[in-house]
């Protein structure tokens, strides 16, 4: 009885886990044409300047402890530098010591999307822009509570807006 409650749970295990591995192929069959915003190459290339082409456009990162936001302390919304979609606020963003701006969770789920990125030698969970597809980093699974997740984004696929302490959000002063 023993061995058929094992093999029955090793099945379980397995079918969850090509589920879970299906999804994730299913995330990286995403194409550019799925996203809400579409633009051209030259067109982004027109609109950004080249390191937030590299980085949105082309999946690259910046150095660490080299960014515009990796230090930053003021109160208020992350923007993707691409898009403007709106993708953190400042108070979930902590030091989490990586060099990177670290945030422990996005306004809203649906925000960001995540994939499977096997480049550079290891696998991470890369996150994109919902609305332009525009690589912000990656999340992984070592942040502080409540959700124990650290997104760690490119400062140059950011835009910061600042939160005016006697106003409402109509009067947001946007920072490049």
């Amino acid at each position: 009885m023993k061995k058929i409650l094992i093999l029955i749970a090793m099945g379980i295990m397995v079918s969850c886990s090509l589920k879970s591995q299906n999804d994730i192929n299913m995330n990286a069959q995403k194409k550019t044409s799925d996203f809400e915003i579409q633009k051209s190459e030259e067109e982004w290339k027109k609109e950004l300047d080249p390191v937030q082409y590299k980085i949105l456009r082309e999946k690259g990162t910046e150095y660490a402890f080299s960014g515009e936001y990796f230090n930053h302390k003021e109160k208020g919304t992350y923007l993707c530098a691409g898009c403007g979609n709106e993708l953190f606020e400042s108070d979930s963003k902590y030091d989490s010591g990586c060099g990177w701006p670290s945030f422990f969770e996005p306004m809203e789920n649906t925000k960001i999307l995540e994939f499977e990125d096997k480049s550079a030698g290891m696998v991470r969970t890369e996150i994109v822009c919902n609305k332009c597809g525009g690589h912000l980093g990656h999340v992984f699974p070592d942040g502080p509570k409540p959700t124990g997740l650290r997104y760690c984004v490119n400062s140059a696929s950011l835009k910061f807006v600042t939160k005016e302490n006697d106003s409402d959000d109509k009067d947001k002063k946007e920072k490049k």
